[in-house]
């Protein structure tokens, strides 16, 4: 049973400053299901943010459920720390078979504290032990954490100005398209190539495939592909965070394997876990594994309940090819709904790739409403990018399809709304 609570009576009055996504969604919410939430006055909402990409799979998935309520009747391990335990082997023996092996990857799973920045900040440290330098070369509107390594190659100034201090040993490149006419991966080569340029050698290039937060940027193939090489040339380590756009979000299990490069270094967090709960992994390649025994350690390291879901989430959607497919099916629903959101905003484009979509509106307050109107007809929707003008769309990739074109025509009605008033109120 629920709680009754009144936000004014407990969360405004005692929750820190620091909370954001209820201010947008100021509602008490009390379940949810699939793609489906419900507040605790029993209004439904279908969920177009899915935990920040967190459920993929959508809430409280019925087999993973099982398998964890399972564990928990039996007394099963709840924490181990990093021990030896048959919940974690079950779940590397199923990454292995039905994720790494097929991609012929050869990486070591490392498991970190259970958030993407943990994975991040465990990365940075594994390139500059392997590489004996400092320097990480990280790209514009990039977004990879707010701890402090992480936030010093997170491009967003607002998040950046929360540190409180210096944020150093990173160097700032265009991402792919970020300035027209400038071809990035030429001026990095030609800085990497110059020794008066100012770059020191780096130990890493970090970089997203598709930019979250940033605002839904795509990297091109050829990109990927030079960037790669590049970073080999150099004798540094490519790291792709595929904490928001792994994990099937944007197709493929790993957002990199279009370009059929293979990093040295992934992190994984968000939907790794498939039902929701915390858990955070790096993938390294087995020459690079250099760290000591706990020299990056955390008391919640290997979250042994997001062990047993996350095992049943790979072997449930990833054991062949047809949940891929289902992917770039829905995507096409996808698109086609937010084509027509962008026909009604003059200017406005679609941006993302796969289940990671959305449109630029140009204006981050013509985003925020748009957002606000959608909720208050029953869809839970954000905005990113470097001035929140994107109105983003990550629902679980296992929405079913009436579900989706529901939420979409949502969307459009709410945009169609809000133009139809701003020109009532322009004239």
């Amino acid at each position: 049973m629920t709680t009754q609570h009144s936000s004014e009576s407990v969360f405004t009055r005692r929750e820190s400053q620091a909370r954001s996504y209820c201010r947008t969604f100021d509602k008490v919410f009390a379940s949810a299901q699939g793609s489906e939430m419900v507040d605790s006055e029993g209004h439904r909402y279908i969920d177009f943010l899915a935990g920040c990409s967190s459920l993929n799979y959508g809430h409280n998935d019925p087999d993973m459920k099982a398998a964890l309520v399972e564990h928990l009747c039996n007394d099963g391990i709840a924490h181990g720390l990093d021990l030896q335990t048959g919940t974690k082997a079950d779940f590397i023996q199923a990454f292995e078979t039905h994720i790494l092996r097929p991609r012929q990857l050869d990486h070591r799973l490392m498991f970190t504290g259970p958030t993407g920045a943990n994975a991040v900040e465990a990365a940075l440290k594994i390139a500059r032990k392997a590489t004996g330098r400092t320097n990480v070369v990280a790209f514009t509107n990039a977004f990879h954490g707010v701890t402090v390594g992480a936030l010093a190659a997170t491009g967003n100034a607002y998040h950046r100005g929360g540190g409180g201090m210096p944020l150093g040993n990173v160097t700032r490149m265009p991402f792919d398209g970020y300035a027209a006419g400038v071809d990035s991966v030429g001026l990095l080569r030609q800085m990497l190539g110059d020794a008066s340029s100012g770059l020191d050698a780096p130990a890493a290039f970090l970089l997203e495939t598709v930019q979250g937060e940033g605002g839904l940027n795509v990297s091109s193939k050829s990109w990927l592909v030079d960037i790669a090489a590049l970073a080999k040339k150099a004798g540094a380590l490519l790291i792709v965070d595929d904490i928001q756009a792994g994990c099937g979000r944007t197709g493929g299990f790993f957002s990199f394997e279009r370009a059929g490069i293979t990093p040295d270094i992934v992190t994984l967090a968000k939907s790794i876990s498939g039902f929701g709960l915390p858990m955070g992994l790096v993938l390294v390649r087995p020459e690079h594994d250099v760290l000591g025994p706990a020299e990056h350690n955390g008391t919640f390291r290997g979250n042994t309940h997001a062990f047993i879901t996350a095992r049943i989430a790979i072997e449930k959607f990833w054991r062949d090819d047809r949940f891929e497919l289902d992917i770039r099916r829905r995507a096409q629903i996808v698109e086609r709904g937010l084509e027509t959101v962008a026909e009604m905003v003059p200017g406005a484009r679609l941006k993302g790739r796969g289940m990671m979509r959305g449109v630029d509106v140009g204006s981050s307050k013509l985003a925020a409403t748009i957002c606000r109107h959608a909720f208050q007809e029953g869809l839970i929707i954000e905005t990113s990018g470097p001035n929140d003008e994107v109105v983003k769309v990550l629902a679980p990739l296992t929405t079913p399809d009436k579900v989706l074109e529901a939420g979409l025509a949502i969307l459009i009605d709410a945009t169609q709304n809000v133009i139809t008033e701003n020109l009532l109120a322009a004239e």
